[in-house]
């Protein structure tokens, strides 16, 4: 294996993943400033993206992974593989995109959005592109072209971000001189229906620079092929579903359960300062990306395990600290987000540590990932999201928001748990588990004494100077532990 190449390749798909999701993440302080919270606005948007996430997962429908595995199994015509993965997914779109367009007002008006049938429309098609383009991408990782994969994720956020920053910035102030354009602004809820319609351009635009790999649809489609890819898929979908289910639910399930209008204003309230909490998201998933290829480079090693044990001892450590750091300095880093949505900053440390357990049962999954037993993933994600369920469907009506938090906490955390106990059942691993526990702990008593301060109403610049001394301690156990131990 050339590890040269492939931290090269590792380095291009994770900058391209990962700074993308931060350049969107500084579309936040603009969203969150320019949308009254009381509109309900940005909780259209939050609940409109959640429903994306899920149904790309559905209509790929596995396929992503399944074109990797059979394109690189002997005996196979990888050209025919791909060109039948291709059909069958951009099949199942289109089909998928004409019956809701058929239906689209009922379906818009179960959704809560019978004013607006378009918003449902442009998410719709956004995600019938999106699921053909995501064959396509694979394509691109399968042929190791991360240069072309990474300057067309780029083609479609820059695009994406200066649209939005045009109708949020600008559009209002031409509204002065052009009152027609204010008319368009104010009729798509103050412009937050126009970043859908943002969105769905720079999807299309993209698709243009798939030109070439849109030309392997001609090499063929084979039936039974066909069969053979569906019953290697399936359980990955369920897998995709069920991991996407538990990080969108609570997102769905809010306006459900609360069909008042100020659900979605509390829903709006939710995914602004969730979007704080995501900093652990964005740190886990370049953990992943650095991580991952390590650990299956190495799957037939007698040290795996080992790899697993340090993996799962350092992730934990240096998480920890990123949510003493952010739970510390959250008087200055709740200013990214406008005014009118701070007051559900009580959200950001219950969602971070749901990132963390969410990160552990990542680093957990190997082992059953490793032994070909990837139903045992299924089942532990699915008991997990029904916890999730069940919190947020109680708990919404009686504790509003704040059910969302706990619900994805009490989720992430019962997978977690399933996950490490049977895992040492089935495929045993030495975690390092005083050291893990140990640092938890520490960090905890921190995190208790900060917050039993945070409560005195004592000044923000002292406050977050207190915390900054309560730290150190911490990160002196992690040289000193941790790093110049090994």
């Amino acid at each position: 294996m050339n590890l040269k190449s492939l931290a090269k390749d590792t380095a291009i798909y994770g900058l391209s993943s990962i700074v993308g999701r931060f350049l969107n993440y500084l579309l936040v302080p603009v969203y969150t400033r320019v949308i009254m919270a009381e509109s309900g606005g940005y909780g259209i948007v939050t609940n409109l993206y959640a429903y994306t996430a899920l149904l790309l997962a559905l209509l790929t429908f596995g396929m992503e992974t399944t074109l990797f595995r059979f394109c690189n199994k002997d005996g196979e015509d990888e050209k025919l593989v791909y060109s039948t993965i291709l059909r069958m997914v951009g099949g199942v779109a289109l089909l998928f995109f004409a019956l809701v367009m058929i239906f689209l007002q009922p379906i818009a008006g179960a959704m809560g959005y019978a004013e607006h049938p378009e918003y449902i429309g442009c998410m719709v098609a956004i995600v019938a592109l999106d699921a053909f383009q995501a064959i396509m991408f694979s394509r691109l990782r399968q042929q190791k072209r991360p240069v072309k994969f990474m300057m067309l994720k780029f083609a479609f956020i820059i695009p994406n971000i200066l649209l939005n920053l045009f109708i949020f910035l600008v559009l209002p102030k031409m509204g002065a001189a052009h009152p027609e354009l204010m008319e368009i602004f104010v009729k798509y809820n103050y412009g937050v229906g126009l970043v859908f319609f943002a969105n769905l351009i720079c999807t299309g635009l993209v698709t243009f620079g798939f030109i070439k790999e849109m030309k392997g649809i001609t090499y063929g489609f084979d039936g039974s092929l066909a069969k053979r890819l569906l019953t290697y898929s399936w359980p990955l979908l369920i897998l995709s579903l069920v991991g996407v289910f538990n990080q969108v639910a609570d997102k769905i399930l809010y306006p459900l359960v609360d069909k008042s209008p100020e659900g979605m204003v509390q829903l709006g309230i939710y995914g602004a300062c969730v979007k704080i909490a995501m900093i652990m998201a964005l740190l886990t998933q370049a953990f992943r990306y650095a991580y991952e290829p390590i650990v299956f480079s190495g799957s037939r090693d007698k040290n795996s395990p080992e790899t697993l044990a340090d993996g799962m001892k350092y992730f934990v450590i240096f998480t920890l600290l990123a949510f003493l750091a952010v739970v510390i300095y959250l008087p200055l880093i709740q200013l990214i987000i406008g005014g009118d949505y701070r007051a559900g900053m009580a959200v950001v440390p219950i969602v971070m540590m749901a990132e963390i357990f969410m990160g552990i049962y990542f680093n957990l999954s190997f082992w059953y990932k490793l032994s070909d037993q990837t139903l045992w993933g299924a089942v532990m994600s699915a008991i997990g999201a029904l916890v999730m369920v069940a919190v947020n469907i109680f708990g919404i009506p009686r504790w509003g928001y704040m059910a969302c938090a706990w619900g994805g906490f009490a989720g992430y955390a019962t997978a977690m748990l399933l996950s490490y106990f049977i895992g040492q059942k089935k495929y045993p691993i030495k975690y390092d588990m005083r050291m893990i526990l140990g640092f938890f702990a520490f960090a905890m008593i921190i995190f208790a004494g900060y917050t039993a301060l945070s409560h005195t109403k004592m000044a923000p610049i002292p406050l977050m100077g207190i915390g900054t001394i309560l730290l150190v301690p911490y990160c002196l156990a992690v040289w000193k532990l941790a790093i110049k131990k090994r």
